[in-house]
């Protein structure tokens, strides 16, 4: 399940994204991604961590979403690497235990994958960087459910909103919240002539069917 974002914070934040560059849109020149699909978007919101402001109103948000969404929250759990920084960072505003989720076992000393106190039954709210297919944060969830962790929601930063993530989110049980979206972010870009008016077609149908897409 995915909540709709809410347009004043989703603005501030999709703006506050693409004026550091954390944020980058290039319909004529797509970057590559792993999994091969040309892309008229990268994201590394990592970036916003060494701007204080930017930081500070993600932290600020996240912390909020959590408080309205998920108030029985008795710890935060990031994913690895980039939701580590923004859940410990939320995790000490709220004054919460912290815990982070590896995408795989240590392969030394204990072999943990879940790095913190593991608490069985612990109400626990997940922070992510970035939402594009949902695969690596919902194994997070798995791998703390199967320690027994009650995993009652996530909240991301951003995330493209590509319906295959909604239908793996949905299928998985885990309500996802989101600071901001791919939507939002173009209605940003073409406010603020980060990209034209005629790039508007191209950057709503690579996120209706990104593997297909062409610049």
């Amino acid at each position: 399940m995915i909540e709709p974002v809410n347009n004043n914070i989703a603005e501030s934040v999709a703006y506050s994204l693409l004026t550091i560059g954390a944020i980058k849109l290039r319909p004529e020149q797509p970057f590559k991604w792993a999994s091969g699909w040309n892309s008229p978007i990268y994201c590394d919101n990592r970036l916003a961590l060494s701007f204080v402001g930017i930081r500070s109103l993600i932290k600020e948000e996240l912390v909020k979403k959590i408080k309205e969404e998920f108030p029985g929250a008795e710890a935060i759990a990031g994913v690895a690497t980039a939701g580590i920084p923004q859940g410990a960072l939320a995790a000490d505003s709220l004054n919460l235990p912290f815990i982070y989720v590896r995408p795989k076992p240590k392969d030394h000393g204990m072999e943990n994958l879940i790095e913190g106190k593991i608490v069985p039954g612990q109400k626990v709210v997940v922070i992510e960087d970035l939402i594009s297919t949902g695969g690596s944060s919902i194994k997070a969830v798995e791998e703390l459910r199967k320690a027994e962790i009650d995993v009652i929601g996530m909240v991301a930063i951003f995330t493209y909103g590509f319906q295959v993530a909604a239908d793996n989110f949905k299928k998985a049980n885990i309500k996802l919240i989101t600071l901001s979206d791919y939507e939002t972010l173009v209605g940003v870009a073409i406010r603020e002539n980060y990209i034209k008016e005629k790039d508007l077609l191209s950057l709503q149908s690579w996120r209706k069917d990104p593997s297909k897409w062409n610049a």
